[in-house]
């Protein structure tokens, strides 16, 4: 399906955005190309030895949108447990959503670029989190910590007796499953706690379980850094909508405020409120049902509306058809899989052997990126600043 261009003009951040889209299906496509061929070589499985077993790697995933400052507590905090080591951060990739489904505020190599300028070493690609279920993405972000050889991963979370209990099993290695409403001991059954969690802390535990799934030995791996409050992800929205970033600037490090505001002049942020409506109104209006059964993360429910109110003139026509996900980001999820127009075969086969490459999008210096290339000598590297 090829999406109709309309005569009418769009700004160049709406471009941008289009284009964003495109280029990155390009790649997403080229990797899933790339694993059919080569589905388990040396350059992504098995075990190997170092060739600089001394040096330690801290990887952290993190959104960095926008970078606050309590990203950067943790990083620092991570930093003084090791010092000597390489801190990488893991910023999400392809398609530029985040696992809400919502549009990142910045492109990923403007994100890369602050976590540098605070004090990361190294920034690598993540998964594609918005076009993918939240078990998916944290499969893979688990099997990018086993291809980075993790030796700690730094998490914040919020403090909270009842949590203690899975900090402290999770801290031994012990992996917990989150069901609903409780959350199970992997090994025992044992349900350890009753409720739902923070949304910090509810990814550490599904990340515990998906790194006991792939057979990743996180025993004394992670370091949990309380997160740091006074930080509010609405104010900082907010003041990047009305421009004015003085609002909070006390959020905000001030090399974030720097390249965000040099973004926004340059009319490459903000992205967060807008998305490829064209490509999305073409989808929802000209794919045939098999087509949108195809589609990754859409239900037989929402099939139905769309095929029975269609043809749709806006992106809020199209919402009031997308039935209730056991997700509260569902409906934003479902516009990012029309949007990026993946199907559900093609996802699956991504997923199994990911990540394909090892994408670099910033590194601190040639030292930095010299010592990182040593420790993943037989990774399939790339550098795409």
């Amino acid at each position: 399906m090829k999406p109709i261009v309309s005569g009418d003009a769009m700004s160049s951040v709406e471009t941008l955005v289009k284009e964003i889209i495109a280029r990155d299906r390009k790649t997403f496509l080229e990797d899933v190309r790339i694993l059919s061929k080569y589905p388990k070589s040396k350059s992504n499985f098995g075990d190997f030895e170092s060739d600089s077993p001394d040096v330690k790697i801290l990887a952290d995933f993190t959104e960095y949108n926008p970078l606050h400052k309590g990203h950067l507590h943790c990083l620092l905090e991570a930093k003084k447990h090791v010092p000597e080591g390489i801190f990488v951060a893991v910023v999400p990739g392809l398609f530029e959503r985040s696992g809400r489904g919502i549009p990142y505020i910045m492109t990923r190599q403007a994100r890369a670029e602050a976590a540098i300028a605070v004090g990361a070493d190294i920034v690598v690609e993540g998964p594609p989190m918005g076009i993918m279920g939240s078990g998916q993405y944290s499969l893979c972000l688990a099997k990018t910590f086993q291809a980075l050889e993790a030796d700690y991963i730094p998490r914040g979370y919020k403090p909270d007796p009842d949590f203690e209990i899975l900090l402290k099993r999770i801290g031994k290695g012990q992996g917990i499953a989150p069901k609903p409403y409780r959350m199970v001991d992997m090994d025992s059954g044992e349900v350890l706690l009753k409720g739902k969690l923070n949304e910090d802390n509810y990814v550490i535990v599904s990340l515990s379980k998906s790194l006991t799934k792939i057979g990743f030995d996180f025993k004394d791996k992670f370091i949990f850094v309380p997160r740091r409050e006074g930080v509010s992800g609405t104010i900082i929205r907010e003041a990047v909508v009305s421009g004015v970033l003085e609002s909070a600037k006390e959020m905000l490090p001030p090399e974030t405020i720097k390249i965000l505001q040099r973004e926004i002049d340059g009319d490459r942020a903000p992205l967060h409120q807008l998305r490829d409506e064209e490509t999305i109104l073409f989808t929802a209006n000209k794919a045939t049902v098999p087509d949108l059964k195809s589609l990754s993360l859409i239900d037989e429910r929402t099939i139905e509306n769309i095929i029975n109110q269609r043809p749709f003139t806006t992106i809020d026509e199209i919402k009031t058809c997308i039935a209730r996900g056991f997700s509260r980001h569902h409906v934003q999820r479902v516009l990012s899989s029309l949007e990026a127009r993946v199907d559900k075969d093609t996802m699956h086969r991504y997923i199994e052997n990911y990540p394909p490459t090892i994408r670099i999008l910033n590194y601190k210096n040639k030292e930095v990126l010299r010592e990182f290339k040593k420790r993943l000598s037989h990774r399939r590297l790339e550098i795409c600043q």
